[in-house]
């Protein structure tokens, strides 16, 4: 029989692994990389050749699920490097909130929500924290889009709810974030490599954990916990 691998060791083992699946993935995007120098060398010939339109509508489809691919695997590699933060503080985490979904509203960036209202449902009190403010925006985006998404597949009206609240269990006070999605479907989107926005919401989940937070999807509802700062005002 093998023997069990100590801590250290399966640590070791899953540090190489993460480097390897990195390799990996930057060898797979070169690869895709080439084949849409192909596929673009090819769209050009078609256009010179006025070939039919659906022809070049083809090879534009192509040519567009591999810039999706590469956009995969570059957070895929990502999500195999360690998360660094700079945290700063203290933070009032509602305003982070609030300006994400401000951005999202007015399509920052080219960030589309498809549609979906987002409204931030709070308290007057700020909830503060110490957190790296950039990483942990872009985080809470991720996971407003992939909201937005599940929220519109569902086909729910109205806009789609971010409720804030602090909790506190013992010595521990957090701050509880729910997206309220509405749905039954049992399926966990910060444990999943199914597309594009469940590796987002993975990458997102890595970034809330680093700051010492979880990440769930509880009866309908998708719910982030931050730790808060001992003193609140």
């Amino acid at each position: 029989m093998k023997p069990l691998l100590s801590e250290s060791e399966d640590n070791r083992s899953l540090q190489e692994l993460g480097r390897a699946s990195v390799q990996i993935v930057h060898d797979l995007k070169n690869q895709l990389n080439g084949l849409k120098l192909y596929a673009t060398f090819l769209r050009k010939r078609l256009e010179k050749g006025e070939r039919p339109a659906e022809e070049l509508e083809t090879i534009g489809k192509l040519i567009a699920g591999i810039d999706r691919a590469a956009a995969d695997l570059s957070l895929l590699s990502e999500y195999g490097h360690s998360v660094t933060l700079k945290k700063q503080g203290p933070i009032d985490l509602q305003e982070v909130m609030r300006r994400v979904i401000e951005n999202l509203n007015g399509n920052a960036a080219g960030q589309t929500t498809d549609g979906v209202q987002l409204v931030i449902e709070g308290g007057p009190a700020p909830l503060l924290g110490e957190v790296d403010r950039v990483m942990l925006a872009e985080a809470l985006k991720s996971i407003s889009l992939g909201a937005a998404k599940f929220f519109k597949s569902g086909k729910k009206e109205g806009p789609l709810k971010v409720t804030f609240s602090s909790d506190k269990v013992g010595a521990d006070h957090d701050a509880v974030i729910d997206w309220q999605v509405l749905d039954s479907v049992d399926h966990d989107p910060f444990r999943s490599f199914a597309g594009t926005n469940e590796i987002r919401m993975s990458l997102a989940a890595r970034v809330i954990e680093a700051h010492g937070g979880s990440v769930e999807r509880r009866n309908g509802a998708l719910r982030v916990r931050l730790p808060l700062v001992s003193k609140q005002s």
